[in-house]
């Protein structure tokens, strides 16, 4: 990781407040969490939407964690894909399907509604803009509450996405890197490994 990492007996009072929450909810302070503690009231901001776009979201538990690999390999973010993947095939999200989007190919999905919901995150994550079409299927499937939520999921894992690669938040030893064109920090030709 780029940054140090705050020892507890090095945190300010704000720090360690904000600290025992995090591992209250999440099981300890890791990843992320470990940067933004170096801003505390944007840490405890960004974890508290965290929180509701991840366990309180309008959507679908299998949608919400489709967001998250969606914003993940948008941004080729190794660390939120890796700790979230199994995750989102739990949930019902066809393991194909999570391939495809790793490898950046069209996904393949059992249901119509995860269908128009990756096509919306697709297409705004991609073309920055979603079609009339795009948002009318989508927008039967899930009402407003949902495209709302949705959105609020992409910035929050897009955020998440640029933390973890801006600070290089240290990978995961024990996974196997989960996209062809990067490994560690950096783009490389598919099937090519760093020296």
């Amino acid at each position: 990781m780029r940054l140090p990492i705050i020892a507890p007996d090095e945190m300010s009072e704000r720090q360690r407040e904000i600290a025992e929450r995090i591992a209250g909810r999440r099981g300890a302070v890791r990843g992320p969490y470990r940067v933004w503690l170096q801003s505390p009231e944007l840490c405890e901001r960004v974890e508290a939407l965290g929180a509701f776009v991840r366990f309180e979201s309008s959507l679908p538990l299998r949608l919400r964690e489709l967001s998250l690999l969606m914003a993940a390999r948008h941004w080729d973010a190794q660390y939120s894909w890796n700790a979230h993947v199994d995750k989102t095939v739990e949930a019902g999200i066809p393991a194909e399907a999570v391939q495809a989007i790793a490898e950046r190919r069209e996904p393949e999905f059992d249901r119509d509604e995860d269908a128009a919901f990756y096509r919306f995150c697709h297409e705004l994550l991609e073309e920055h803009f979603v079609s009339e079409e795009t948002f009318r299927a989508a927008h039967g499937h899930f009402g407003s509450q949902g495209l709302v939520d949705a959105v609020g999921s992409l910035g929050n894992f897009s955020m998440l996405g640029m933390c973890l690669n801006a600070f290089q938040v240290d990978l995961q030893a024990d996974r196997t890197p989960p996209f062809p064109d990067i490994r560690g920090y950096g783009r490389v030709e598919a099937g090519e490994h760093p020296r």
